[in-house]
Order: C-alpha cells, then sequence, then structure tokens
C-alpha cells in the first residue's frame, strides 16, 4: 500500500507540472485554448435626441443632414426621412403588409436599397422619391443588415456570413464569414460601413462589432450594455425585441448615431 501511495503521488506531481512535456504552461493551464475577445473601443457620449417610439428600427443612414430610417414589423413596416434631431417623421412610405416586413436600408448611387425580412424582395428607390420603389430584385436568404463601400452593396442574413453584392443585378461576388478569435459571430444584424471596416449590430445584444472587409476578422467591439435603460429611465424595453439596432455615420463630422427597435432615444457618439 505504501508503494502504490508513493506512485499515485508522483503521478499527481507529475500532471501539475504539466507531465514534463512543456506542453502545458505551469499550474496546468493551456493558455491556447483561452478565447481572445477583440479589443473594446472607447466612445463619448455627444448629444442625446428624441427618436419615434413607433419605429421598430432595422436600418438606419444618415444622409445630407437627414436621418433615413427602415422600419419593420409586418404592417407598420416603412421607409421614412426624419429630423434627428426632433425625431420627428418629415416623410413616410409604408410599405409593410402580413407578407412584407421591412428591413435594413443602404443609400447607394442616388438610390436607397431596402431589404425585406422573408419575402426575398428588395425594393430599390429613387433618393428624391420615397413614395414608390423603382425597381425590386429578389435576394435568396433572409434580408437583415445592408450596407455599402462604395463599389458592392453588403449585406447580412443573421447568420456570421457577410455577402458582398453586385448593385446592377444583385448577384453576389464574394462572401465573408464574421469571426472572433476563430469562433463565428454569427446573428449580424444592421450594418454601417465606416472608415474601411464594417460595424454590426448583434441581435439581441448590446454590441457593435468592428470587422475588417478582408478577412472577416473582428478587430474591436462597442460594449453598450444598458445604455438605453441609463438614459430614458422611464423606458423599460420588451426583452428580447426592443434591442439596440441602428447604426448611422456621419462621415463629415466623424460622428455615429445608434438607436434601437422602438426606443425614444437616438444617441450621437465619437469613438475614439
Amino acid at each position: 500500500m505504501k508503494q502504490l501511495a508513493a506512485i499515485t503521488l508522483i503521478i499527481v506531481l507529475a500532471s501539475c507540472n504539466g507531465g514534463g512535456t512543456g506542453d502545458t504552461p505551469a499550474g496546468g493551464i493551456d493558455t491556447s485554448l483561452i478565447h481572445k475577445e477583440a479589443p473594446v473601443l472607447s466612445y463619448n457620449i455627444l448629444n442625446i435626441y428624441p427618436h419615434d417610439t413607433g419605429a421598430y428600427t432595422q436600418g438606419l443612414q444618415w444622409y445630407n443632414g437627414k436621418m433615413y430610417e427602415g422600419t419593420g414589423d409586418w404592417a407598420k413596416s416603412s421607409l421614412r426621412i426624419t429630423d434627428y434631431k426632433t425625431g420627428k417623421v418629415e416623410k413616410i412610405h409604408p410599405m409593410g403588409s402580413q407578407k412584407i416586413f421591412g428591413e435594413g436600408i443602404t443609400i447607394f448611387k442616388g438610390k436607397i436599397y431596402q431589404l425585406t425580412w422573408r419575402s426575398n424582395v428588395v425594393y430599390v428607390y429613387d433618393l428624391n422619391n420615397i413614395d414608390v420603389p423603382v425597381k425590386t430584385f429578389t435576394w435568396p436568404y433572409e434580408g437583415w443588415g445592408i450596407t455599402n463601400n462604395g463599389t458592392d452593396l453588403i449585406i447580412s442574413d443573421g447568420s456570421a456570413n457577410l455577402y458582398f453584392v453586385n448593385a446592377d443585378d444583385f448577384k453576389v461576388r464574394t462572401r465573408i464569414t464574421v469571426t472572433e478569435d476563430g469562433l463565428p459571430m454569427d446573428s449580424l444584424n444592421e450594418l454601417e460601413f465606416i472608415d474601411g471596416f464594417i460595424y454590426a449590430n448583434v441581435y439581441q445584444a448590446d454590441v457593435i462589432l468592428k470587422i475588417d472587409p478582408a478577412n472577416g476578422h473582428v478587430a474591436g467591439k462597442l460594449n453598450l450594455p444598458g445604455i438605453i435603460e441609463k438614459y430614458a429611465p422611464g423606458y423599460t424595453p420588451v426583452p428580447e425585441d426592443e434591442v439596440l439596432n441602428g447604426i448611422a455615420w456621419d462621415s463629415a463630422s466623424k460622428k455615429m448615431f445608434i438607436t434601437g427597435k422602438r426606443w425614444p432615444k437616438l444617441f450621437e457618439l465619437q469613438l475614439h
């Protein structure tokens, strides 16, 4: 029994010291297995503006001093133009139905592109007239978020994939999978292209990812936990529904705007 106890003690000591192989650091923890999160981005809140709580925000776009917004919620879906400082809706095009659920928008070469969720339809409007679409395209996947890099449209479908699409015929040029330290990051939602990177809301999470379009790697993340509860104390969002969604970028002032589905506030941020 004494000999067996001695052998057991030797095995335990060897295990604690990595077995002498050098494969595991002292202490028995293999740090190569620890998930390495992307750097957290810092920001300041510059201004807080009113936002229409009737807007189930799916897409947000800043253009020439106005805020363009695509909203969902089936028959209440719309495309609208608002005064961002007052939250007043200046122009609205109701486009939803019991079969059409509006999603993300982007402005590209004088046209507004608006996705729909599960009906596989993309509406295209002339920038100067949102009353009626000038054409439609078919999109084979679910429509979530859309932005552009000046050459291609970039579309999310709720997975970890982002599609680079030709705006003329809506054919996919290429696709990337978004990953953080090798792990796919799914539920990518509303998108915005900012200074060479794609920024993406993660659905039902108070986080925005900064994505390298060359390889899909997450280069940083903007953590915004509880921002609406903090700055709109009288408002209680419906869990898993009235969530952070909506990113717009003013390239002239280098300011970001964010909001959420039916949120009463629109936030103006400065990134660092």
